[in-house]
């Protein structure tokens, strides 16, 4: 028996943004519901059981991050938000609010299929607290014995830097936030310095890959955090 495409929810107000992404979703197989308000979304979220949400911050009827928040109750499906330019702060307070990753508009369909195939591949794949190993590209992770490997040779990692590396690829795929990332690792007294995660960052990156200033895996979000990339 053929398993079913997977189930996209777009909740989108814009007509002209809903016809472009479904022609682009629909072209790549995917199955589609619609809704135009957040509480149509919301209602479908419940009856549909989508595999992931596109969700846009700029609804009629309630505030994106609210939405955000009343799906995280009780839905784990991924969560793309879509803001328009000069949104940040609504995005970065998305991200802390639940959902996994964001896309600026406009955007191209390249994009939007790939951020929805990484989005699957995380709700699909959470590593589990008893997970002992990841492995993304040539990085590998060993939980049980607190090694990491670049291209089998062990990489030696401070305690810090090892927690840091561990919650990026627990999380790899999906946008985190820096106070996200410093609450984390830090604690919440230092939610708000940035610099530390800067320098470790940098850190990680020299350790990691093969071009620290061209990283392949570890990428900034520009403004608003950082994310382990998947694929």
């Amino acid at each position: 028996m053929t398993e079913p495409k997977p189930l996209v929810l777009l909740v989108e107000d814009e007509i002209e943004m809903r016809r472009f992404m479904r022609a682009s979703l629909t072209t790549h197989d995917y199955r589609l519901v619609e809704a135009e308000n957040a509480q149509l979304g919301l209602q479908l979220a419940s009856s549909h059981n989508p595999d992931v949400i596109l969700l846009d911050l700029g609804l009629p009827d309630l505030d994106g991050l609210l939405v955000t928040k009343r799906l995280r109750e009780w839905n784990k499906a991924p969560i793309i938000v879509i803001s328009a330019r000069g949104q940040e702060d609504d995005k970065i307070a998305a991200l802390d609010a639940g959902a996994d990753d964001y896309l600026t508009k406009p955007f191209g369909t390249g994009e939007l299929l790939a951020r929805i195939r990484v989005a699957l591949r995380h709700g699909q794949a959470s590593p589990k607290e008893s997970e002992k190993k990841i492995v993304i590209g040539n990085l590998t992770i060993d939980f049980e014995k607190r090694l990491v490997f670049r291209d089998d040779a062990e990489v030696h990692l401070s305690p810090t830097e090892y927690k840091l590396f561990s919650l990026l690829i627990k999380n790899a795929g999906k946008v985190l936030t820096h106070r996200m990332i410093l609450r984390d690792v830090w604690g919440p007294s230092h939610a708000n310095e940035t610099q530390y995660l800067r320098v470790y960052m940098g850190q990680l990156r020299h350790k990691l890959e093969e071009d620290a200033a061209r990283p392949r895996y570890l990428l900034t979000e520009s403004g608003v955090g950082y994310r382990l990339k998947s694929e």
